[in-house]
């Protein structure tokens, strides 16, 4: 287990409030059928991050920093750290709120405690697990939470009764049912994270120092990054299953109130219990993930250092989860930066698809680290689909 850490913590990134109310929403609305669309985002978010993982131990570079140093135009870096900013930095602090509100409503909904007092009381301990700056610290806590949550859903799985054939269909025939086209992006969007590009390069650095062999450590970062990324999937996948079953074959509406339902025909009244625990897991591992990876994201970009322990650092991880925690407890609704946040995310997200894939193949940098011919082919394919999913994304939005 300690050559586990980094591809956990990512896998806690995007396995948060919205991933599990988006796949809900899927399994509970079209049943089986976008299980491909799953499938799909974690072959891409493996590919992708891959490349973040070579790029960080071989260069010894955060995806920021090799940004900075690849735009010899004055005007396109600037652009590029703006984008950064916006997509990252202002779009975490955004995204927060939700991150801090689904841990702080899973307690609530399983006791009589105030949820603005389980929000700040959430928020002070994310805060105190991030002010003591220790990674590995912080990395057991994010795989107890990201291991506590995939027990949840993984076991309610192996004892509800499902449809395999219909499973199977689901997950290697694609198609897309009348209306599902946004909950298809969505699916694709909970999983393909653009901070999560940053936050990878950077902690396999914390993990594996620079006097380790190379060649080891990415072996032992893609097995870490491969093991958990594909936990992530199968959690993703459970959790739309399971909602299939309790409301697509049964014809139940769904909403917020009864998503724990899906959980009720094996654990019955203890259903809002365990549904609580894993939506808890959730809230709380995002809630700390976002803030890290927008203090690694505009730290890189503004060439300053990406120190847990840095005073630049602090005080980025600390505004954005202050934002959190004003927006979850005022009950705030952010829509305006959500907005522009989604909006540079759809348009960074096919930038760095695309800048990974070009400086992956710069063999100057990367030496006997950069793409090999098969591994640029099967890139170039996913990267392709991820632009157009970006681009349309961007579009919808302005549109």
């Amino acid at each position: 287990m300690r050559k586990f850490g980094p591809g956990l913590i990512v896998t806690a990134a995007f396995i948060g409030p919205g991933t599990l109310t988006t796949a809900s929403y899927a399994g509970a609305s079209y049943g089986f059928a976008l299980l491909w669309a799953i499938l799909f985002s974690i072959v891409t978010t493996f590919v992708l991050q891959d490349m973040s993982i070579r790029l960080g131990l071989a260069t010894r570079l955060n995806l920021a920093e090799a940004f900075r140093q690849s735009f010899t135009n004055i005007w396109l870096k600037r652009l590029a750290i703006f984008l950064i900013i916006a997509a990252i930095g202002i779009g975490n602090a955004a995204y927060e709120a939700g991150n801090i509100t689904g841990a702080a409503f899973a307690i609530a909904n399983a006791t009589n405690i105030n949820q603005n007092i389980l929000v700040v009381a959430i928020g002070l301990a994310a805060g105190l697990l991030l002010w003591i700056g220790q990674y590995k610290i912080l990395e057991k806590v994010l795989i107890f939470l990201v291991l506590l949550m995939s027990v949840v859903f993984i076991a309610t799985f192996l004892i509800v009764d499902i449809d395999w054939s219909s499973l199977a269909i689901g997950l290697f025939n694609p198609s897309i049912p009348d209306g599902a086209l946004l909950t298809t992006i969505a699916l694709v969007g909970t999983t393909i994270v653009p901070y999560n590009l940053f936050l990878h390069a950077s902690a396999v650095q914390e993990k594996w120092p620079d006097n380790l062999d190379k060649n080891k450590a990415i072996r032992e970062a893609r097995l870490d990054a491969g093991f958990a990324i594909t936990l992530g999937g199968l959690i993703t996948i459970v959790i739309a299953a399971n909602a299939a079953g309790a409301f697509f074959q049964q014809g139940q509406e769904f909403s917020m109130a009864t998503m724990s339902e899906q959980l009720s025909p094996v654990l019955g009244s203890a259903a809002p219990f365990v549904f609580s625990l894993g939506l808890f897991a959730a809230g709380m591992t995002s809630a700390i993930a976002a803030p890290i990876a927008a203090s690694y994201a505009v730290c890189g970009a503004l060439n300053k250092p990406t120190d847990l322990n840095a005073p630049l650092f602090k005080i980025v991880w600390m505004t954005v989860l202050i934002c959190g925690v004003f927006f979850a407890s005022t009950g705030i609704k952010p829509l305006t930066i959500i907005l522009f946040a989604q909006a540079a995310n759809g348009l960074l997200l096919p930038i760095i698809a695309v800048f990974l894939l070009v400086i992956m193949n710069n063999k100057s940098l990367l030496k006997n680290y950069a793409n090999s011919n098969k591994a640029n082919v099967v890139a170039s394919i996913l990267v392709g689909v991820v632009c157009l999913l970006g681009l349309y994304k961007l579009y919808s939005l302005v549109s």
